[in-house]
């Protein structure tokens, strides 16, 4: 498509205009004016048809995969290609969705001569995570005598993958990654109750009667004990809420963000702080069904591909299947690991559907229940900030959605599953020492 450009209309504004006006008021001058005006339409007309060749030879290439990080700039690199080797102005843009704020719309760049390509840097600000795609560029070139642009847009193809912010969150735990006043110190393999098996040993009063090897006792001909090791690796799974419940928005300083937000970043976090200490780190998301597996394991490969899984995940209007969560979890996973399940609870009838679906696997596994703390769920009389009726009937409903959390927590206990009620502040930092003392005090 060709265009004028302020230049033609300022040409036309200071020739046709006033020699049409002389013509018609000052006799004998209609020839001149003719001239003049037929001169500037000539040369307008003819540098129409050059102005077609000005893209001729340009051809844009993006990045096949762009990364950003939510709420932090990032760059997207833009590559021209001149085949024709001589100098143009260009003026380039893309139509970024509307999550990810570019510092321009577009940008107006001078191809130098005898450069065959040339490279540009696209500044970009996503404001939400999730996947997303630029499938076209937009060109426009100026025609030699700077009096029609031609615009034209070419296909395009670059995934743009913007991953929770991890940065701000990493500088609240930091110095629970820092390891100082260790200088000197080893990892040594301890014996304990644990549950790999290190040795043999002959029998000592005060053994118990499960230890013994009764294989190895019959053949030796005296009584021989299992001596087990502490585990330092053990499989650590978090599994994310992603349904209905996770969509509700909780206040973080100022900002708004959802629940689901917080379980990303702070299953992430947990990520790095599990590889830290030694253990596999496996995810689970759901909601009516369950969406994606990452079996255990570490190292840098499995940890991108864990944020892979997560940074598309969006809450779903549905209602979450804690029954077929749990038996899809009970045929795949054989070995006893921790379960960190970060969900929501304070309705009453999932959290009745999630006390009966948990049975299928407290007894095989570690099972820690995280949920944010619910607004105003407080006691009764924790609070003197009582002014009128309405804030009484709302201490009320806080004190009743708090006792039935209090009995959700008692019951779960009896069933080994452990209920905790986090701040969405400090939730990645609570999941990190919650996995700690699992591995302090030798859990699973």
């Amino acid at each position: 498509m060709i265009v004028p450009r302020t230049r033609l209309i300022l040409w036309i504004a200071l020739i046709v205009l006033p020699f049409a006006a002389i013509a018609a008021t000052v006799p004998g001058t209609t020839v001149i004016s003719a001239v003049f005006v037929g001169g500037l339409f000539a040369t307008v007309v003819a540098d129409a048809f050059l102005a077609f060749g000005q893209l001729t030879g340009i051809r844009v290439q993006l990045p096949d995969v762009v990364r950003f990080q939510k709420d932090r700039p990032g760059v997207l690199e833009v590559r021209i290609h001149n085949e024709s080797l001589t100098s143009r102005l260009l003026r380039i843009g893309f139509a970024f969705p509307r999550e990810i704020v570019p510092e321009t719309d577009d940008r107006t760049v001078t191809l130098p001569a005898n450069a065959a390509l040339s490279r540009l840097d696209w500044a970009a600000t996503p404001n939400r995570r999730g996947q997303y795609f630029l499938d076209r560029v937009y060109l426009e070139g100026v025609s030699p005598l700077g009096f029609w642009a031609i615009r034209a847009s070419q296909p395009a193809k670059a995934e743009l993958r913007v991953y929770p912010n991890l940065f701000d969150e990493r500088k609240h735990v930091a110095a629970l990654f820092l390891r100082r006043g260790q200088t000197g110190t080893h990892a040594q393999r301890l014996a304990g109750q644990g549950r790999d098996f290190e040795k043999l040993r002959d029998y000592i009063s005060g053994d118990s009667h499960d230890e013994i090897h009764w294989k190895a006792s019959a053949k030796r001909g005296h009584p021989v004990t299992k001596v087990f090791q502490i585990e330092r690796t053990q499989e650590v799974y978090v599994i994310v809420d992603a349904s209905r419940l996770t969509a509700r928005e909780i206040d973080m300083s100022g900002s708004r963000t959802t629940a689901l937000e917080r379980f990303v970043t702070a299953a992430l976090i947990l990520g790095l702080a599990a590889e830290q200490q030694g253990d596999q780190f496996g995810l689970i998301t759901f909601s009516d069904r369950v969406l994606s597996f990452v079996r255990a394991k570490s190292g840098q490969a499995h940890y991108d591909a864990c944020r892979d899984r997560l940074y598309t995940l969006h809450p779903q209007s549905v209602t979450p299947d804690f029954e077929e969560l749990c038996s899809f979890i009970r045929l795949r996973l054989r070995k006893r690991a921790l379960l960190i399940f970060l969900t929501a609870l304070d309705d009453p009838m999932l959290a009745e559907n999630f006390t009966k679906a948990s049975e299928l696997l407290s007894r095989q596994h570690l099972i820690l229940v995280d949920m944010l703390q619910p607004v105003g769920a407080n006691p009764l009389f924790s609070s003197e900030n009582v002014a009128n009726a309405d804030d009484l009937y709302r201490r009320l409903g806080g004190h009743l959605q708090w006792s039935q959390l209090r009995e959700l927590e008692k019951v779960l206990r009896h069933r080994g599953v452990r209920l905790s009620q986090l701040d969405p502040a400090q939730l990645a930092a609570q999941l990190i020492a919650q996995h700690a003392d699992v591995k302090r005090r030798q859990l699973l």
